[in-house]
């Protein structure tokens, strides 16, 4: 939901190329890692944007697949298939010559097996946690400045939530904590209300049956 959310905010505000460049190069891989990766490191898609346009060397447009912008740090992301990229001598040189130019431009460029992705997410997620863990913290802190403080059992919440798949069911959660069941439920709430959590309904009742925590795993909020 939140993927398509995105997606959807960027299509809107496209023309042209940027537009075409989105919808044609916005495919398997980059929702691969969006799913595996991004998501589950970081819980949200602020200053993330999608095939971002940039300029080469020679002045020609390029469209990086991700590209994270925190304050005056920029951060590309490439996921390479080697079907587009190995087999094309001519086209792996360019990209290359791309990613060099960016990293002179003061750009960090990381590149990404598509075939890792697949098999290992789990070593490319591990790897961005440190390459990308002091920018998480201080891009986690920006979102403090409303004054909002969390108590002791909100941050327990959070951090039980991340160790379950970022989410939580009241009941579960509650034996876990030792608490009752009535005292999570009323956290949760306010933790949606501060924008921590997301309220998961199901069926024609809308129960909620279980919570979704959505900051990100470096904030500063879980300690």
């Amino acid at each position: 939901m939140e993927h398509d959310k995105w997606i959807n905010d960027h299509l809107k505000r496209r023309r042209g190329e940027r537009l075409d460049a989105l919808k044609r190069g916005h495919g398997y891989g980059n929702r691969l890692f969006v799913e595996r990766v991004w998501w589950p490191l970081v819980g949200h898609f602020h200053r993330l944007h999608p095939e971002y346009e940039v300029k080469d060397w020679r002045g020609r447009s390029y469209f990086v697949d991700f590209m994270w912008i925190v304050g005056a740090v920029r951060i590309g992301i490439e996921i390479m298939d080697f079907g587009s990229h190995g087999t094309d001598r001519t086209k792996y040189r360019m990209d290359l010559n791309r990613g060099l130019f960016l990293q002179a431009q003061d750009c960090a460029i990381h590149y990404i097996s598509l075939d890792e992705l697949k098999e290992n997410s789990s070593f490319i997620l591990s790897a961005l946690r440190n390459i990308l863990s002091s920018y998480l913290a201080a891009d986690g802190g920006t979102k403090r400045t409303a004054g909002r403080t969390f108590s002791k059992i909100e941050r327990d919440l959070m951090r039980a939530a991340i160790r379950h798949n970022r989410t939580i069911r009241p009941t579960e959660v509650a034996r876990e904590l030792e608490l009752h069941k009535m005292t999570v439920i009323k956290y949760c709430r306010l933790l949606v209300d501060k924008g921590k959590f997301r309220a998961v309904a199901r069926g024609v009742s809308g129960r909620v049956i279980y919570y979704e925590y959505v900051g990100s795993i470096q904030s500063p909020d879980l300690v």
